[in-house]
C-alpha cells in the first residue's frame, strides 16, 4: 500500500484504514489478529476503532494485538468517543465528563499512553461545542491524544468546530470521517467543500455501503439476499436497509458498477473502493473484513487503477440530482 498525508498535518497514513468495528463481535480474537498481522504485512498502518464497538471489546483486542507487537510508533491508531457506553446519565455525549472518562478507558483498553487520532462520534446538540472542543485541546496538551477529528457532522457545524478552535489557539480538527460512496455522495455538497478548504484529510465509512456494492444485490431481485448484512439492516431498521436503497438510482449504479466489473475482470468490492480512492479529497476508506478474505479482497483494490472512462462512467451513473442551493450553484460553476 502506498502512503497518504493525513490533510495538513504531515501524519502520514496507508491508503486504506483497517476499519475494527467487526472484532469481538463476528470475528473472534483469533482471526482479527491474523487480519491485523496481514493488513501490516500489506504496508497498513492505519487502525480505526471506537469505544462502543462491542462495548469495548474491539478496543480490547486491538490492545493485546499492540502490546505483543513491540513497534507501537509505526502505527496510527484512532478510536472514537460519543455514543452509549452503558446506562448512566453521563455515559454518553460529548461533556468533558464523558470525554476524560472515555479517553482514559480507551487508553486502558488499547494498553496504550496515547491515541493517534481521536474522532467524536457525531454531533451533541446538548453539550456547547466550546466545551467539547477545549476539552480535545486539554487531551492533545496532555500528550494522550495526538490529533482530533470529527465523524458525522453536517457542514455548519465541521465549518463552526473549525472557527472556534482557530478563534480560540485550539487545537483543531485534522480530519472528518463521512459515510461516501458510489450510493452515498451527499457529502460533497458541504462537507468535501469544508474538508478542502480547510485543509481536513477525509475517512469514508461504509465503501461498500453494507454490502449494497460488493456485487450480491443485482437489478431484478425483488428482497436481499438471505444472510446478507442488508436483510440485518432490513430488519432491525439500519441505514443499509433494503427499503432505503431499492430504487432505480441504486440499479442504474449497479448496472454501471457491473459493466465495469466486465471490463476490469475486477470483483465488484474492489471496483468500488478503488472508484472511492481516485477521488481527490479522499485520504483513506475504512474498509472492514469479518473474515480473512474480505481483507485479501480489499487490499486487491489498492494496485491498480480505473481507466478514465471507467471511473467518468461510475460518476456519471452515481450522480443525484442537486437540490436548492446546489442547483442553482452548479449552473454558475
Amino acid at each position: 500500500m502506498r502512503e497518504r498525508l493525513m490533510g495538513r498535518t504531515g501524519l502520514r497514513v496507508s491508503e486504506l484504514c483497517l476499519g475494527s468495528m467487526t472484532f469481538g463481535r463476528e470475528t473472534d480474537e483469533e482471526t482479527s489478529r491474523a487480519i491485523l498481522d496481514a493488513f501490516v504485512e500489506a504496508g497498513g498502518n492505519f487502525i480505526d476503532t471506537a469505544d462502543v464497538y462491542s462495548t469495548g471489546g474491539s478496543e480490547e483486542i486491538l490492545g493485546r494485538w499492540l502490546s505483543k507487537r513491540g513497534r507501537r510508533d509505526d502505527m496510527v491508531i484512532a478510536t472514537k468517543v460519543r455514543l452509549p457506553m452503558g446506562e448512566g446519565p453521563n455515559e454518553r455525549g460529548l461533556s468533558r465528563k464523558h470525554i476524560i472518562e472515555g479517553v482514559e478507558a480507551s487508553l486502558r483498553r488499547l494498553r496504550t499512553d496515547h491515541i493517534d487520532l481521536y474522532q467524536v462520534h457525531a454531533w451533541d446538540p446538548d453539550t456547547s461545542l466550546e466545551q467539547t472542543l477545549s476539552t480535545l485541546d486539554s487531551l492533545v496538551r496532555a500528550g494522550k491524544v495526538r490529533s482530533i477529528g470529527a465523524s458525522n457532522f453536517s457542514g455548519w457545524q465541521l465549518q463552526k468546530a473549525v472557527d472556534i478552535s482557530r478563534e480560540r489557539g485550539w487545537e483543531p480538527f485534522t480530519c472528518l470521517q463521512p459515510l461516501y460512496n458510489l450510493l452515498d455522495r451527499e457529502t460533497e455538497w458541504e462537507l468535501l467543500p469544508v474538508c478542502r478548504n480547510e485543509g481536513l484529510g477525509v475517512l469514508p465509512w461504509s465503501p461498500l455501503r453494507g454490502g449494497w456494492l460488493s456485487g450480491s444485490i443485482r437489478r431484478g431481485m425483488q428482497e436481499p439476499p438471505s444472510g446478507t448484512r442488508v436483510e440485518t439492516a432490513e430488519r432491525m431498521g439500519w441505514g443499509e436497509s433494503w427499503s432505503a436503497y431499492q430504487d432505480e438510482r441504486t440499479w442504474r449504479v449497479l448496472d454501471a458498477l457491473f459493466a465495469v466489473v466486465e471490463e476490469t475482470g475486477r470483483p465488484p468490492a474492489q471496483v468500488a473502493v478503488n472508484w472511492l480512492l481516485r477521488q481527490p479529497d479522499v485520504t483513506a476508506p475504512i474498509v472492514g473484513a469479518r473474515t480473512m478474505d474480505h481483507l485479501t479482497s480489499h487490499l486487491a483494490s489498492v494496485d491498480w487503477e480505473l481507466e478514465a472512462t471507467q471511473l467518468q462512467r461510475l460518476t456519471d451513473a452515481s450522480a443525484q440530482r442537486l437540490p436548492y442551493p446546489y442547483s442553482v450553484q452548479a449552473k454558475h460553476v
